[in-house]
Protein backbone atom coordinates (compact mmCIF):
# COMPACT_ATOMS: atom_id res chain seq x y z
CA UNK A 1 0.00 0.00 0.00
CA UNK A 2 2.12 2.85 -1.24
CA UNK A 3 1.62 6.47 -0.38
CA UNK A 4 0.18 8.73 -3.07
CA UNK A 5 2.28 11.59 -4.29
CA UNK A 6 1.00 15.03 -3.28
CA UNK A 7 -1.70 13.46 -1.09
CA UNK A 8 -1.43 13.71 2.71
CA UNK A 9 -0.55 10.63 4.73
CA UNK A 10 -2.05 11.10 8.17
CA UNK A 11 -0.83 9.14 11.17
CA UNK A 12 -2.70 8.48 14.41
CA UNK A 13 -6.09 9.85 13.36
CA UNK A 14 -8.78 9.24 15.97
CA UNK A 15 -12.16 8.56 14.40
CA UNK A 16 -14.88 10.66 16.04
CA UNK A 17 -18.29 9.82 14.63
CA UNK A 18 -20.30 7.86 12.09
CA UNK A 19 -21.12 9.61 8.82
CA UNK A 20 -23.33 8.68 5.86
CA UNK A 21 -22.86 5.72 3.50
CA UNK A 22 -20.93 3.57 5.94
CA UNK A 23 -18.08 6.00 6.44
CA UNK A 24 -16.85 7.50 9.68
CA UNK A 25 -15.24 10.89 10.15
CA UNK A 26 -12.57 12.86 11.95
CA UNK A 27 -11.57 16.54 11.86
CA UNK A 28 -8.13 17.47 10.57
CA UNK A 29 -7.03 21.14 10.50
CA UNK A 30 -10.60 22.37 10.19
CA UNK A 31 -11.56 19.88 7.48
CA UNK A 32 -13.74 16.82 7.75
CA UNK A 33 -11.96 13.58 6.89
CA UNK A 34 -14.15 10.64 5.79
CA UNK A 35 -12.69 7.14 6.23
CA UNK A 36 -14.64 3.95 5.37
CA UNK A 37 -14.36 0.70 7.37
CA UNK A 38 -13.65 2.59 10.58
CA UNK A 39 -15.77 3.19 13.67
CA UNK A 40 -15.74 5.87 16.38
CA UNK A 41 -12.84 5.32 18.76
CA UNK A 42 -10.50 3.76 16.18
CA UNK A 43 -7.01 5.27 15.85
CA UNK A 44 -5.81 4.79 12.27
CA UNK A 45 -3.21 5.82 9.73
CA UNK A 46 -4.96 7.23 6.67
CA UNK A 47 -3.86 7.72 3.08
CA UNK A 48 -5.89 10.64 1.71
CA UNK A 49 -7.17 10.10 -1.82
CA UNK A 50 -9.42 13.10 -2.44
CA UNK A 51 -9.11 16.66 -1.22
CA UNK A 52 -11.88 19.22 -1.59
CA UNK A 53 -12.32 22.71 -0.16
CA UNK A 54 -14.24 21.55 2.90
CA UNK A 55 -13.45 17.86 3.27
CA UNK A 56 -11.09 14.99 2.49
CA UNK A 57 -11.62 11.30 1.77
CA UNK A 58 -9.10 8.60 2.57
CA UNK A 59 -8.61 4.91 3.25
CA UNK A 60 -7.36 3.21 6.37
CA UNK A 61 -3.81 1.95 5.84
CA UNK A 62 -3.25 0.69 9.38
CA UNK A 63 -5.42 0.17 12.42
CA UNK A 64 -3.15 1.59 15.12
CA UNK A 65 -5.56 1.16 18.02
CA UNK A 66 -8.98 -0.46 17.66
CA UNK A 67 -12.02 1.14 19.23
CA UNK A 68 -13.20 -0.66 22.38
CA UNK A 69 -16.48 -1.15 20.50
CA UNK A 70 -14.92 -2.84 17.45
CA UNK A 71 -15.78 -6.51 16.86
CA UNK A 72 -14.45 -9.02 14.37
CA UNK A 73 -16.46 -9.10 11.09
CA UNK A 74 -18.19 -12.46 10.66
CA UNK A 75 -17.88 -12.67 6.86
CA UNK A 76 -14.68 -13.59 5.03
CA UNK A 77 -15.66 -11.23 2.20
CA UNK A 78 -15.98 -8.16 4.42
CA UNK A 79 -14.29 -5.04 3.07
CA UNK A 80 -14.31 -6.13 -0.59
CA UNK A 81 -17.93 -7.13 -1.10
CA UNK A 82 -20.08 -4.03 -1.33
CA UNK A 83 -22.59 -5.20 1.30
CA UNK A 84 -22.74 -5.49 5.11
CA UNK A 85 -20.31 -2.61 5.64
CA UNK A 86 -21.04 -2.30 9.39
CA UNK A 87 -20.04 -5.79 10.52
CA UNK A 88 -17.32 -4.34 12.75
CA UNK A 89 -20.01 -2.54 14.78
CA UNK A 90 -22.05 -4.39 17.44
CA UNK A 91 -25.69 -4.46 16.37
CA UNK A 92 -26.97 -2.33 19.29
CA UNK A 93 -24.54 0.41 18.22
CA UNK A 94 -25.70 0.12 14.62
CA UNK A 95 -29.22 0.82 15.83
CA UNK A 96 -28.07 3.81 17.87
CA UNK A 97 -26.33 5.35 14.86
CA UNK A 98 -29.31 4.73 12.58
CA UNK A 99 -31.63 6.34 15.12
CA UNK A 100 -29.33 9.34 15.31
CA UNK A 101 -29.11 9.51 11.51
CA UNK A 102 -32.89 9.79 11.23
CA UNK A 103 -33.16 12.49 13.90
CA UNK A 104 -30.20 14.51 12.57
CA UNK A 105 -31.42 14.51 8.98
CA UNK A 106 -34.99 15.43 9.80
CA UNK A 107 -33.79 18.33 11.94
CA UNK A 108 -30.75 19.45 9.92
CA UNK A 109 -32.13 19.08 6.40
CA UNK A 110 -35.84 19.61 7.00
CA UNK A 111 -35.56 22.01 9.97
CA UNK A 112 -38.59 20.16 11.28
CA UNK A 113 -40.30 20.32 14.64
CA UNK A 114 -40.36 16.74 15.84
CA UNK A 115 -42.03 14.87 18.65
CA UNK A 116 -39.88 12.43 20.58
CA UNK A 117 -38.64 9.92 18.01
CA UNK A 118 -39.68 6.38 18.90
CA UNK A 119 -36.88 3.87 19.51
CA UNK A 120 -35.84 2.15 16.31
CA UNK A 121 -37.34 -1.28 15.68
CA UNK A 122 -34.36 -3.61 15.25
CA UNK A 123 -34.39 -6.84 13.30
CA UNK A 124 -34.65 -10.03 15.35
CA UNK A 125 -32.57 -11.82 12.70
CA UNK A 126 -29.31 -10.04 11.87
CA UNK A 127 -28.11 -12.74 9.48
CA UNK A 128 -29.97 -14.80 6.89
CA UNK A 129 -32.75 -12.23 6.88
CA UNK A 130 -33.04 -11.63 3.13
CA UNK A 131 -35.59 -13.44 0.97
CA UNK A 132 -33.90 -12.52 -2.31
CA UNK A 133 -30.31 -12.43 -3.59
CA UNK A 134 -29.00 -11.78 -7.09
CA UNK A 135 -25.58 -12.98 -8.19
CA UNK A 136 -23.52 -12.13 -11.28
CA UNK A 137 -21.35 -14.45 -13.39
CA UNK A 138 -18.02 -13.01 -14.51
CA UNK A 139 -15.19 -14.50 -16.52
CA UNK A 140 -12.86 -11.89 -14.99
CA UNK A 141 -13.51 -11.97 -11.26
CA UNK A 142 -11.91 -9.71 -8.66
CA UNK A 143 -8.35 -10.91 -7.95
CA UNK A 144 -7.72 -11.17 -4.21
CA UNK A 145 -4.66 -9.80 -2.47
CA UNK A 146 -1.92 -12.42 -2.51
CA UNK A 147 -3.15 -14.10 -5.70
CA UNK A 148 -0.89 -14.15 -8.75
CA UNK A 149 -3.00 -13.03 -11.73
CA UNK A 150 -0.48 -14.46 -14.19
CA UNK A 151 -0.69 -17.88 -12.56
CA UNK A 152 -4.48 -18.23 -12.88
CA UNK A 153 -6.01 -20.29 -15.65
CA UNK A 154 -9.23 -19.16 -17.37
CA UNK A 155 -11.42 -21.29 -15.09
CA UNK A 156 -9.77 -19.86 -11.99
CA UNK A 157 -10.54 -16.36 -13.22
CA UNK A 158 -14.28 -17.08 -13.33
CA UNK A 159 -16.48 -16.00 -10.46
CA UNK A 160 -20.09 -15.96 -9.34
CA UNK A 161 -20.97 -13.40 -6.72
CA UNK A 162 -21.51 -9.70 -6.07
CA UNK A 163 -20.19 -6.58 -7.73
CA UNK A 164 -17.28 -4.95 -5.94
CA UNK A 165 -18.42 -1.57 -4.64
CA UNK A 166 -18.09 1.15 -7.26
CA UNK A 167 -16.88 -1.15 -10.06
CA UNK A 168 -19.43 -2.28 -12.62
CA UNK A 169 -17.14 -4.84 -14.27
CA UNK A 170 -15.59 -6.42 -11.16
CA UNK A 171 -17.33 -9.31 -9.44
CA UNK A 172 -16.18 -10.85 -6.19
CA UNK A 173 -16.49 -14.63 -6.18
CA UNK A 174 -18.55 -15.51 -3.09
CA UNK A 175 -17.83 -18.66 -1.15
CA UNK A 176 -20.44 -18.10 1.56
CA UNK A 177 -22.98 -15.32 1.98
CA UNK A 178 -24.64 -14.90 5.38
CA UNK A 179 -27.62 -12.92 4.08
CA UNK A 180 -29.95 -15.71 2.96
CA UNK A 181 -30.86 -19.10 4.37
CA UNK A 182 -29.75 -22.27 2.69
CA UNK A 183 -29.99 -23.71 0.14
CA UNK A 184 -29.01 -20.32 -1.33
CA UNK A 185 -25.25 -20.85 -1.07
CA UNK A 186 -25.45 -24.52 -2.04
CA UNK A 187 -27.46 -23.72 -5.18
CA UNK A 188 -25.03 -20.99 -6.24
CA UNK A 189 -21.97 -23.18 -5.74
CA UNK A 190 -23.58 -26.09 -7.58
CA UNK A 191 -24.43 -23.96 -10.63
CA UNK A 192 -20.93 -22.50 -10.68
CA UNK A 193 -19.27 -25.91 -10.49
CA UNK A 194 -21.58 -27.34 -13.17
CA UNK A 195 -20.77 -24.44 -15.47
CA UNK A 196 -17.02 -24.91 -15.02
CA UNK A 197 -17.17 -28.68 -15.54
CA UNK A 198 -19.21 -28.26 -18.72
CA UNK A 199 -17.15 -25.33 -20.03
CA UNK A 200 -20.07 -22.92 -20.14
CA UNK A 201 -18.86 -19.35 -20.66
CA UNK A 202 -19.30 -16.93 -17.78
CA UNK A 203 -20.44 -13.44 -18.78
CA UNK A 204 -17.94 -10.85 -19.96
CA UNK A 205 -19.21 -7.58 -18.52
CA UNK A 206 -17.17 -5.44 -20.92
CA UNK A 207 -17.68 -7.40 -24.13
CA UNK A 208 -21.32 -8.19 -23.18
CA UNK A 209 -21.05 -11.83 -24.19
CA UNK A 210 -21.26 -15.19 -22.50
CA UNK A 211 -23.58 -18.10 -21.72
CA UNK A 212 -24.37 -17.45 -18.04
CA UNK A 213 -25.16 -13.96 -16.77
CA UNK A 214 -27.07 -13.82 -13.46
CA UNK A 215 -28.65 -16.02 -10.84
CA UNK A 216 -31.55 -14.99 -8.57
CA UNK A 217 -32.62 -16.98 -5.53
CA UNK A 218 -35.89 -16.18 -3.74
CA UNK A 219 -36.93 -17.86 -0.50
CA UNK A 220 -40.24 -17.42 1.29
CA UNK A 221 -41.13 -17.85 4.95
CA UNK A 222 -43.53 -20.55 3.72
CA UNK A 223 -40.50 -22.65 2.72
CA UNK A 224 -41.02 -22.18 -1.02
CA UNK A 225 -37.97 -21.47 -3.20
CA UNK A 226 -37.70 -19.81 -6.60
CA UNK A 227 -34.62 -19.90 -8.81
CA UNK A 228 -34.22 -17.72 -11.89
CA UNK A 229 -31.26 -18.48 -14.17
CA UNK A 230 -30.45 -15.52 -16.39
CA UNK A 231 -28.58 -16.62 -19.50
CA UNK A 232 -26.43 -14.33 -21.60
CA UNK A 233 -26.75 -13.72 -25.36
CA UNK A 234 -24.63 -16.78 -26.26
CA UNK A 235 -27.32 -19.05 -24.80
CA UNK A 236 -29.90 -18.03 -27.40
CA UNK A 237 -28.38 -20.48 -29.87
CA UNK A 238 -27.65 -23.21 -27.28
CA UNK A 239 -31.02 -24.63 -26.15
CA UNK A 240 -29.64 -28.10 -25.36
CA UNK A 241 -27.01 -26.71 -23.00
CA UNK A 242 -29.65 -24.51 -21.33
CA UNK A 243 -31.95 -27.44 -20.72
CA UNK A 244 -29.14 -29.67 -19.49
CA UNK A 245 -28.15 -27.13 -16.83
CA UNK A 246 -31.75 -26.57 -15.73
CA UNK A 247 -32.37 -30.33 -15.58
CA UNK A 248 -29.26 -30.80 -13.45
CA UNK A 249 -30.37 -28.08 -11.03
CA UNK A 250 -33.90 -29.48 -10.84
CA UNK A 251 -32.63 -32.99 -10.15
CA UNK A 252 -30.13 -31.86 -7.50
CA UNK A 253 -32.59 -29.53 -5.73
CA UNK A 254 -36.12 -30.98 -5.79
CA UNK A 255 -37.01 -28.47 -3.05
CA UNK A 256 -36.98 -25.67 -5.68
CA UNK A 257 -40.69 -25.09 -6.15
CA UNK A 258 -40.41 -22.62 -9.04
CA UNK A 259 -37.62 -22.80 -11.65
CA UNK A 260 -37.44 -20.03 -14.26
CA UNK A 261 -35.01 -18.91 -16.93
CA UNK A 262 -34.60 -15.92 -19.23
CA UNK A 263 -32.15 -14.98 -21.97
CA UNK A 264 -30.91 -11.42 -21.54
CA UNK A 265 -29.09 -9.94 -24.52
CA UNK A 266 -29.44 -6.34 -23.34
CA UNK A 267 -26.59 -4.11 -22.22
CA UNK A 268 -27.86 -4.06 -18.62
CA UNK A 269 -29.04 -6.60 -16.07
CA UNK A 270 -32.59 -5.26 -15.85
CA UNK A 271 -35.29 -7.79 -16.68
CA UNK A 272 -37.67 -5.08 -17.86
CA UNK A 273 -39.16 -6.01 -21.21
CA UNK A 274 -37.95 -9.63 -20.99
CA UNK A 275 -40.25 -12.63 -20.69
CA UNK A 276 -39.23 -15.07 -17.97
CA UNK A 277 -39.98 -18.69 -18.94
CA UNK A 278 -41.22 -21.19 -16.37
CA UNK A 279 -39.14 -24.34 -16.82
CA UNK A 280 -40.48 -26.44 -13.97
CA UNK A 281 -42.76 -26.15 -10.95
CA UNK A 282 -45.29 -23.53 -9.87
CA UNK A 283 -45.51 -20.15 -11.58
CA UNK A 284 -44.93 -18.30 -8.29
CA UNK A 285 -44.05 -18.59 -4.65
CA UNK A 286 -46.21 -17.09 -1.89
CA UNK A 287 -45.36 -15.00 1.15
CA UNK A 288 -47.71 -14.75 4.11
CA UNK A 289 -48.47 -11.76 6.31
CA UNK A 290 -51.14 -12.42 8.93
CA UNK A 291 -53.97 -13.97 6.90
CA UNK A 292 -52.88 -12.36 3.62
CA UNK A 293 -51.04 -14.21 0.86
CA UNK A 294 -48.80 -12.39 -1.62
CA UNK A 295 -47.96 -13.96 -4.96
CA UNK A 296 -44.32 -13.42 -5.94
CA UNK A 297 -43.14 -14.01 -9.49
CA UNK A 298 -39.60 -13.72 -10.88
CA UNK A 299 -39.95 -9.97 -11.45
CA UNK A 300 -42.17 -9.09 -8.51
CA UNK A 301 -41.09 -6.53 -5.92
CA UNK A 302 -41.42 -7.60 -2.31
CA UNK A 303 -39.60 -6.24 0.72
CA UNK A 304 -36.46 -8.35 1.05
CA UNK A 305 -36.68 -8.72 4.84
CA UNK A 306 -40.04 -10.46 5.30
CA UNK A 307 -40.15 -10.31 9.10
CA UNK A 308 -39.26 -6.62 9.23
CA UNK A 309 -41.65 -5.86 6.37
CA UNK A 310 -44.45 -7.07 8.61
CA UNK A 311 -43.27 -4.78 11.42
CA UNK A 312 -42.97 -1.86 8.99
CA UNK A 313 -46.47 -2.37 7.61
CA UNK A 314 -47.81 -2.77 11.14
CA UNK A 315 -46.39 0.68 11.95
CA UNK A 316 -48.08 2.11 8.85
CA UNK A 317 -51.38 0.53 9.86
CA UNK A 318 -51.01 1.89 13.39
CA UNK A 319 -50.33 5.39 12.06
CA UNK A 320 -53.27 5.23 9.65
CA UNK A 321 -55.59 4.47 12.55
CA UNK A 322 -53.76 6.67 15.08
CA UNK A 323 -55.83 8.37 17.77
CA UNK A 324 -59.28 7.85 19.20
CA UNK A 325 -61.27 9.63 16.48
CA UNK A 326 -61.28 8.26 12.92
CA UNK A 327 -59.56 10.54 10.44
CA UNK A 328 -62.64 10.52 8.22
CA UNK A 329 -65.08 11.50 10.96
CA UNK A 330 -66.38 8.09 11.99
CA UNK A 331 -66.68 6.47 8.56
CA UNK A 332 -64.08 4.29 6.91
CA UNK A 333 -61.53 6.51 5.12
CA UNK A 334 -60.62 6.64 1.45
CA UNK A 335 -56.91 5.82 1.36
CA UNK A 336 -54.43 6.55 -1.43
CA UNK A 337 -51.33 4.33 -1.46
CA UNK A 338 -48.77 6.11 -3.62
CA UNK A 339 -45.80 4.13 -4.99
CA UNK A 340 -47.76 1.02 -4.07
CA UNK A 341 -45.41 -1.51 -5.71
CA UNK A 342 -47.22 -4.85 -5.74
CA UNK A 343 -49.88 -3.47 -3.42
CA UNK A 344 -48.63 -4.98 -0.17
CA UNK A 345 -49.34 -1.90 1.96
CA UNK A 346 -52.60 -1.18 0.14
CA UNK A 347 -53.91 -4.70 0.74
CA UNK A 348 -52.66 -4.65 4.33
CA UNK A 349 -54.78 -1.53 4.91
CA UNK A 350 -57.84 -2.53 2.88
CA UNK A 351 -59.93 -3.62 5.87
CA UNK A 352 -59.54 -0.19 7.44
CA UNK A 353 -60.68 1.63 4.30
CA UNK A 354 -63.82 2.24 2.36
CA UNK A 355 -61.56 1.97 -0.68
CA UNK A 356 -57.82 1.97 -1.41
CA UNK A 357 -56.38 3.58 -4.53
CA UNK A 358 -52.88 2.41 -5.41
CA UNK A 359 -50.57 4.05 -7.96
CA UNK A 360 -47.24 2.65 -9.17
CA UNK A 361 -44.88 3.38 -12.07
CA UNK A 362 -44.09 -0.27 -12.94
CA UNK A 363 -46.97 -1.80 -14.88
CA UNK A 364 -45.96 -5.37 -14.03
CA UNK A 365 -46.07 -4.53 -10.32
CA UNK A 366 -49.63 -3.26 -10.72
CA UNK A 367 -50.56 -6.52 -12.42
CA UNK A 368 -49.17 -8.35 -9.37
CA UNK A 369 -51.13 -6.02 -7.06
CA UNK A 370 -54.39 -6.85 -8.84
CA UNK A 371 -53.61 -10.57 -8.67
CA UNK A 372 -52.84 -10.30 -4.94
CA UNK A 373 -56.12 -8.48 -4.35
CA UNK A 374 -57.96 -11.32 -6.11
CA UNK A 375 -56.00 -14.02 -4.24
CA UNK A 376 -57.06 -12.47 -0.94
CA UNK A 377 -60.65 -11.74 -1.91
CA UNK A 378 -60.17 -7.98 -1.55
CA UNK A 379 -62.55 -6.02 -3.76
CA UNK A 380 -62.15 -2.49 -2.40
CA UNK A 381 -58.68 -1.83 -3.86
CA UNK A 382 -58.03 -0.38 -7.32
CA UNK A 383 -54.64 0.09 -8.94
CA UNK A 384 -53.25 2.39 -11.62
CA UNK A 385 -49.93 2.19 -13.48
CA UNK A 386 -47.92 5.18 -14.69
CA UNK A 387 -45.61 7.99 -13.67
CA UNK A 388 -46.85 9.38 -10.36
CA UNK A 389 -46.65 13.04 -11.40
CA UNK A 390 -48.64 12.28 -14.56
CA UNK A 391 -51.36 10.19 -12.91
CA UNK A 392 -51.86 12.01 -9.62
CA UNK A 393 -53.56 15.17 -10.87
CA UNK A 394 -56.51 17.25 -9.73
CA UNK A 395 -58.60 15.53 -12.40
CA UNK A 396 -57.62 12.08 -11.12
CA UNK A 397 -58.60 13.03 -7.58
CA UNK A 398 -61.89 14.42 -8.81
CA UNK A 399 -62.66 11.10 -10.51
CA UNK A 400 -61.46 8.77 -7.72
CA UNK A 401 -62.45 10.84 -4.71
CA UNK A 402 -60.51 13.11 -2.40
CA UNK A 403 -58.36 11.02 -0.06
CA UNK A 404 -58.80 11.13 3.69
CA UNK A 405 -55.43 9.45 4.20
CA UNK A 406 -52.41 9.24 1.92
CA UNK A 407 -49.62 6.70 2.34
CA UNK A 408 -46.37 7.51 0.53
CA UNK A 409 -43.56 4.99 0.03
CA UNK A 410 -41.42 6.55 -2.72
CA UNK A 411 -38.01 5.44 -4.05
CA UNK A 412 -34.82 6.92 -2.58
CA UNK A 413 -35.15 10.11 -4.63
CA UNK A 414 -38.34 11.03 -2.78
CA UNK A 415 -41.42 12.61 -4.33
CA UNK A 416 -41.62 14.95 -7.32
CA UNK A 417 -42.55 18.60 -6.55
CA UNK A 418 -45.65 18.22 -8.72
CA UNK A 419 -46.82 15.34 -6.53
CA UNK A 420 -46.28 17.42 -3.38
CA UNK A 421 -48.27 20.29 -4.93
CA UNK A 422 -51.23 18.03 -5.75
CA UNK A 423 -51.20 16.58 -2.24
CA UNK A 424 -51.21 20.03 -0.69
CA UNK A 425 -54.18 20.93 -2.88
CA UNK A 426 -56.01 17.69 -1.99
CA UNK A 427 -55.32 18.37 1.71
CA UNK A 428 -55.83 14.87 3.15
CA UNK A 429 -56.41 14.85 6.88
CA UNK A 430 -53.52 12.50 7.45
CA UNK A 431 -50.40 11.35 5.60
CA UNK A 432 -48.05 8.49 6.43
CA UNK A 433 -44.67 8.88 4.75
CA UNK A 434 -42.51 5.74 4.53
CA UNK A 435 -38.94 6.34 3.35
CA UNK A 436 -35.74 4.42 2.75
CA UNK A 437 -33.84 7.73 2.61
CA UNK A 438 -34.37 10.08 5.58
CA UNK A 439 -32.51 12.87 3.76
CA UNK A 440 -35.00 13.15 0.88
CA UNK A 441 -37.82 12.45 3.31
CA UNK A 442 -36.71 15.47 5.36
CA UNK A 443 -36.67 17.64 2.22
CA UNK A 444 -40.21 16.55 1.29
CA UNK A 445 -41.58 16.92 4.80
CA UNK A 446 -40.36 20.52 4.87
CA UNK A 447 -42.76 21.22 1.98
CA UNK A 448 -45.70 19.93 4.03
CA UNK A 449 -44.55 21.49 7.33
CA UNK A 450 -46.47 24.80 6.97
CA UNK A 451 -49.76 22.88 6.85
CA UNK A 452 -49.12 19.64 8.74
CA UNK A 453 -47.89 18.65 12.19
CA UNK A 454 -45.59 15.67 12.66
CA UNK A 455 -47.17 13.47 15.32
CA UNK A 456 -45.07 10.30 15.19
CA UNK A 457 -41.64 9.25 13.90
CA UNK A 458 -40.70 5.55 13.85
CA UNK A 459 -37.39 4.27 12.39
CA UNK A 460 -37.26 0.61 11.34
CA UNK A 461 -34.09 -1.35 10.58
CA UNK A 462 -34.68 -3.51 7.52
CA UNK A 463 -31.03 -4.25 6.73
CA UNK A 464 -28.72 -5.10 9.64
CA UNK A 465 -24.97 -4.51 9.09
CA UNK A 466 -25.72 -1.86 6.46
CA UNK A 467 -26.14 1.89 6.81
CA UNK A 468 -29.68 1.81 5.37
CA UNK A 469 -32.66 2.67 7.53
CA UNK A 470 -36.40 2.98 6.90
CA UNK A 471 -38.38 5.69 8.59
CA UNK A 472 -42.13 6.20 8.99
CA UNK A 473 -43.60 9.64 9.75
CA UNK A 474 -47.20 10.46 10.61
CA UNK A 475 -48.48 13.90 9.55
CA UNK A 476 -51.80 15.43 10.58
CA UNK A 477 -53.37 18.46 8.89
CA UNK A 478 -53.76 21.48 11.15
Amino acid sequence: MGRRKNKPFLEGVRIEAVAAEGKSLAHIDGKVLFVPQTIPGDVVDVQVGRVRSGYMEGRMVRLVEPSPDRIEPFCEHFGICGGCSWQQLPYPLQLQFKQRQVEDQLRRIGHLELPEVSPILGSEATREYRNKLEYTFSRRRWILEGEDPEGLCDEERCGLGFHVSGMFDKVLDIRHCHLQKEPSNVIRLFVKQYALEHHLAFFDLRAQEGFLRNLMVRTASTGEIMLLVVFGPDAAAMPEEREALLDAVSQRFPEITSLYYVVNGKCNDSLEGLACSLYRGADAIYERMEDLRFKIGPKSFYQTNSAQAYRLYSVVRDFVGYGDAAAAGGRKPLIYDLYTGTGTIALFLARLASRVVGIEYVAEAIEDASVNASVNGIDNAVFFAGDMKDILTSGFIASQGSPDIVVLDPPRAGIHPDVAAVLLEAAPQRMVYVSCNPATQARDLAVFAPHYDILRVQPVDMFPHTTHVENVVLLERR
